[in-house]
C-alpha cells in the first residue's frame, strides 16, 4: 500500500485575502475533495464570503451563489481540502524554540554526524540569554553517535551551550551550562536523572525528566511581550506552511493561556488556537469561575478556547517511561522486570476524570503503555459521548480498543513514533508488541473513530508525513512495523481533518483551505 501520488503543498490558501469587492470567491478545475463520508466524494465549485464557505456544489449554483463579479480562482487541474486540525501538540514551545536553531530531521539542513550539529550550532546562531540553543536533536539520526559534553565543551569551552532533545524531554549541556544552571554532583532530583559516567565520575551533561524540563525554563528565561508574538508568529508560519488553520498547545500554565488568548484577540496571528492545561491548571481557572467557559471559541465559530482537563499516567515509551502490565524486554540501566512507572496516583485519575464528567468539561487523557492506558479509563465509564479523547495510546490492546468502544472513548493516536523509534520498541518491548503499536487499522475494522497528530516538536509538523507513517509504518532504519495495522491515504487524511465542519450544503466550515500540486 502506497500513499497517495501528491506533491508537497504549493501554498496556503487564506481564502479571504482573495476576495474582491464582492466579497465572494470562487474556487474550480481541480480536484475538490469534501472530505464527507467514508469514501472521497467530489464536487466541481467552492465558494467563499468572507471567511465563509458559502457553497459547496457544480459550478453554475457556485455561480448564483457567488453574486456578480466573483474572484475566480482557476485551481488548473490541482486539489483542493479542507485546512489540518492540529489535535495534540505543543503550539507555545514550537514559538519557543524559534529562538534556537532547528536540529530535526525534518530541518532546512538536518545533521548527520555530530560535527554538522555543532557547525550549524557555530554557524546560524548567536547567543539567546546567555545561551547557544539547539532543538529537535536526536541522536538516532547521527550516523557516529550521540552527541556528548566532551565534544560541546571542545567547540564552547566557555559559552553555554544547550541542546533539548525532540523529546523535549531529555537534552545535553556542556560544562559551562552547567555551571551557569548550578547543576552538580549533589543536585537532589524529584523525577528524573542527572546521570554520572561511571568511568570518569563526572556529569555527562545529559539531562533527563524534571531536570531538562526545569533547564529549558531556565535557559530561555522570561521573554517580552513583544518577542513572545513574534516567536507566535514564526510559528504560524510554520503550521500554516504545511496546511495546518488551527494549532493547539497541551500542558498550557495560565500565562500560556493568557499570551494565546491576547495573541488572537489582537489579532496578532490568525490561526485558531487551542489550549489544554493540566489538572492542577484548571483547580485555578475554576477557582475565579465555577462556571469557565471550557470548550468554546472566543469567535463563535473559531479564534481561541481553552479546550478541558489534561490527565497523564505514564511517559514516554522509547525512554521506557511508559507503563505496561509486563516488563520490558530489555531492562539495561533498570530495575529487573521494570515495567515503567506510573506518573498519577488512580485515585488522581478517577477524581479528575469524575469533575470532568460532573462539569461536562471534556476530559483529555495522556497514556502510552497498556497499564497507563488502564489507569486512564478506569473511571471513564461513560456511555454518552462526551468526546473523551486519550492521546497517544500507543501500546493499547485489542480488549482496551473495546473498552475504548464501549465508554465513547476516542484514541488520539501518533504514528510518528513507528518511523523514528520502531527499531528502539523492537528492542525494548520485543517484536510482538512493537508491530502492534498504535493499532489503527484494528481500530477502524472496530468501527471506530480515531485521530492522527504529530505532537510538534516532538516528531515535525509536516501533516503528509504523519498520514504516510499511517499508511506505510515505515521504519527510519528500513523495514516496516506491523504492516498489516496500515490505514489507507483517505482514511488517514479524515483522521486529520475536522469533517464536522464541512457541509455540503456550506453550513458550517471556516475559510481556510489548502492547495498542492499532483505529480
Amino acid at each position: 500500500m502506497k500513499i497517495l501520488k501528491i506533491g508537497l503543498p504549493a501554498f496556503l490558501y487564506l481564502m479571504a485575502t482573495h476576495a474582491l469587492a464582492s466579497g465572494a470567491s470562487i474556487y474550480f478545475n481541480g480536484d475538490i475533495l469534501t472530505m464527507e463520508g467514508d469514501k472521497p466524494q467530489y464536487v466541481e465549485a467552492v465558494v467563499v464570503k468572507g471567511k465563509k464557505i458559502a457553497y459547496v456544489g457544480n459550478m453554475q449554483e457556485a455561480l448564483n451563489e457567488a453574486g456578480a463579479n466573483p474572484d475566480i480562482q482557476d485551481l488548473k487541474g490541482q486539489t483542493l481540502i479542507p485546512g489540518f486540525i492540529d489535535a495534540w501538540g505543543h503550539f507555545t514551545l514550537i514559538a519557543q524554540n524559534t529562538l534556537g536553531v532547528n536540529l530535526g530531521y525534518f530541518s532546512k539542513k538536518p545533521p548527520h554526524t555530530t560535527q554538522e550539529l555543532i557547525g550549524r550550532l557555530k554557524a546560524e546562531t548567536r547567543p539567546f540569554n546567555g545561551w547557544i540553543i539547539g532543538a529537535e536533536y536526536a541522536d538516532a539520526f547521527l550516523t557516529d553517535g550521540p552527541l556528548t559534553i566532551a565534544q560541546l565543551d571542545e567547540a564552547f569551552p566557555n559559552q553555554p551551550v544547550f541542546v533539548n532533545n525532540i523529546s523535549t524531554l531529555t537534552g545535553i549541556v556542556n560544562s559551562a551550562g552547567l555551571k551557569k544552571l548550578g547543576i552538580t554532583k549533589s543536585t537532589k532530583v524529584v523525577q528524573g536523572i542527572i546521570p554520572v559516567d561511571p568511568k570518569t565520575g563526572k556529569l555527562t551533561g545529559e539531562l533527563i525528566g524534571s531536570p531538562n524540563i526545569s533547564a529549558t525554563a531556565k535557559v530561555f528565561g522570561k521573554s517580552s511581550q513583544d518577542l513572545m508574538m513574534e516567536t507566535y508568529r514564526k510559528a504560524e508560519k510554520i503550521y500554516a506552511s504545511n496546511g495546518f488553520t488551527t494549532a493547539q498547545s497541551y500542558e498550557t500554565t495560565l500565562e500560556d493561556i493568557r499570551n494565546m488568548r491576547q495573541a488572537v484577540d489582537r489579532n496578532v496571528i490568525s490561526l485558531d488556537l487551542i489550549a489544554l492545561p493540566t489538572y492542577d491548571v484548571v483547580d485555578k481557572l475554576l477557582e475565579t469561575n465555577q462556571n469557565y467557559p471550557f470548550g468554546i471559541y472566543t469567535r463563535g465559530d473559531g479564534g481561541f478556547k481553552v479546550a478541558g482537563i489534561l490527565v497523564s499516567t505514564d511517559g514516554a515509551p522509547q525512554l521506557r517511561l511508559a507503563y505496561f502490565t509486563k516488563p520490558y524486554a530489555d531492562t539495561t540501566g533498570f530495575p529487573k522486570d521494570w515495567r515503567g512507572m506510573a506518573v498519577a496516583t488512580q485515585d488522581l485519575v478517577n477524581r479528575y476524570a469524575k469533575l470532568a464528567y460532573e462539569k461536562n468539561i471534556q476530559y483529555y487523557g495522556y497514556s502510552n503503555g497498556d497499564a497507563g492506558i488502564t489507569k486512564a479509563i478506569q473511571e471513564t465509564g461513560i456511555t454518552e459521548d462526551r468526546r473523551t479523547l486519550i492521546a497517544h495510546s500507543f501500546f493499547i490492546r485489542d480488549d482496551q480498543l473495546d473498552q475504548y468502544k464501549t465508554n465513547k472513548i476516542l484514541p488520539q493516536f501518533m504514528p510518528n513514533h513507528i518511523w523514528m523509534y520502531g527499531d528502539v520498541y523492537r528492542k525494548i518491548l520485543g517484536e510482538e508488541r512493537a508491530s502492534n503499536m498504535v493499532p489503527l487499522n484494528l481500530a477502524h475494522t472496530k468501527g471506530m473513530q480515531f485521530g492522527i497528530h504529530n505532537d510538534t516538536p516532538s516528531s515535525g509538523p509536516s501533516a503528509w508525513f504523519t498520514i504516510g507513517t499511517a499508511v506505510n509504518r515505515n521504519i527510519y532504519g528500513g523495514g516496516v512495523l506491523g504492516p498489516d495495522q496500515r490505514i489507507d491515504p483517505y482514511l488517514a487524511l479524515r483522521a486529520l481533518i475536522s469533517v464536522p465542519r464541512l457541509s455540503i450544503q456550506g453550513r458550517g466550515i471556516k475559510g481556510q483551505y489548502h492547495r498542492w500540486k499532483a505529480c
